[in-house]
């Protein structure tokens, strides 16, 4: 390995540290939060060619790593009883986002059907990255035999809007979503849960993690994350390969909520703080791996495809799920669970200041990478 592919990565592990530690020093970097910081700085690093040769197989490799590490470290904090009074409107919003992505990949599709060829697949790609993320939409690429050069233009303007999808998300979403949804009540109390956090135990308090009494058990934490991993990884390989992906962010996510009823787990501090930390580190290094120089050579049919498909599913979400009246964050992190995958719901999260919302989400998003794959061949198929 290259001296500047070392410090590349060095810079990907200690770029979040400076920026939590900044944070603290400026309120204005408070406010605009160190998730978007990160992907701004991703951006500009990934866009400006500063980045080394080779440096696409570790930022691969960081990538494939930080979430599988950091979701048990989440997980072992959250209170999953409390997750279950929530199950109902959980499962509620999960029906409506399918529906409406269904909805509109079908209305899309009676649209541009004359101007984007094979758009049947196109449709089956849309079906299963709005609901399993970026595994099912490789998946159909494989199933529908979809062109190369097809595959690409679908994902870059998915991952483009989807950029543009995380920036509202993250700075003004909950606000907007509140001027027509009802706010998140904690199934425990009618307050809503901003109000209620110990500011010992916010999750965006990083003071004390290297206090001797917080920082073994830690480690302790971080080492059985890795147990975690490792045990998934290894399930995973007695599965069909088309499922692997799925099935490790499966396994993972059971392991972790096992655990997190362990009171000695549980009580451990900071562990939420340490996989957010790690998320950081993954927002950084797939941010710096967008190309935006892909957009050139634009086709608007698919593009606006790709925006209908994504935009118009979430609003229509929106206006259904006032009628069942779903809370605006429930709404918000099923919808990104969608649209973003799995790995996105704790960064959803703590842009909204909401803990107890994390695994609706990741409930939300393993059941869309169930389902994904058969709706996006099914759905492929009923268009041809």
């Amino acid at each position: 390995m290259s001296q500047k592919l070392i410090i590349m990565i060095i810079f990907f592990v200690i770029a979040p540290v400076i920026i939590l530690y900044l944070e603290t020093k400026f309120s204005i970097m408070k406010k605009v939060g160190a998730v978007l910081i990160c992907y701004a700085i991703g951006l500009i690093l990934g866009n400006i060619g500063i980045l080394p040769e080779g440096a696409e197989k570790y930022q691969n490799l960081l990538t494939n790593l930080t979430i599988p590490i950091a979701l048990p470290l989440i997980l072992f904090s959250m209170d999953v009883k409390k997750w279950f009074k929530m199950a109902g409107s959980a499962m509620t919003s999960l029906i409506i986002g399918l529906f409406t992505v269904v909805l509109m990949i079908f209305v899309g599709f009676f649209i541009f059907r004359g101007s984007i060829d094979e758009i049947w697949k196109v449709s089956g790609m849309l079906v299963g990255i709005y609901t399993g993320g970026t595994p099912n939409l490789a998946a159909m690429k494989t199933a529908l035999d979809v062109d190369q050069e097809l595959y690409i233009m679908t994902h870059t303007y998915e991952l483009s809007l989807g950029a543009l999808y995380l920036v509202f998300i993250l700075s003004v979403g909950q606000r907007v979503f509140l001027t027509i949804l009802p706010p998140f009540k904690s199934p425990d109390s009618s307050k809503m849960n901003s109000a209620q956090v110990n500011p010992e135990e916010d999750f965006d308090n990083y003071s004390g993690m290297f206090k001797k009494g917080t920082f073994l058990p830690l480690l302790g934490a971080i080492g059985l994350s890795l147990v975690i991993v490792g045990v998934s990884k290894a399930i995973s390989m007695l599965l069909p390969e088309d499922f692997s992906t799925a099935a490790i962010i499966l396994f993972i996510t059971t392991f972790g909520i096992a655990f997190s009823f362990v009171p000695k787990i549980k009580q451990i501090k900071k562990t939420f703080q340490t996989g957010m930390y790690i998320i950081l580190v993954f927002c950084l290094v797939v941010s710096s791996m967008a190309d935006l120089a892909k957009l050139a050579n634009i086709s608007f049919s698919l593009f606006w495809y790709v925006a209908l498909a994504m935009f118009g599913s979430h609003i229509l979400h929106v206006f259904i799920a006032k009628l069942f009246k779903i809370d605006a964050d429930t709404v918000i992190i099923s919808g990104s669970a969608l649209i973003c995958s799995p790995p996105f719901v704790p960064v959803i999260a703590a842009a909204l200041k909401n803990r107890e919302i994390i695994l609706t989400g990741l409930m939300i998003g393993i059941a869309g990478y169930a389902v994904g794959n058969y709706l996006g061949v099914l759905i492929a198929f009923i268009l041809k």
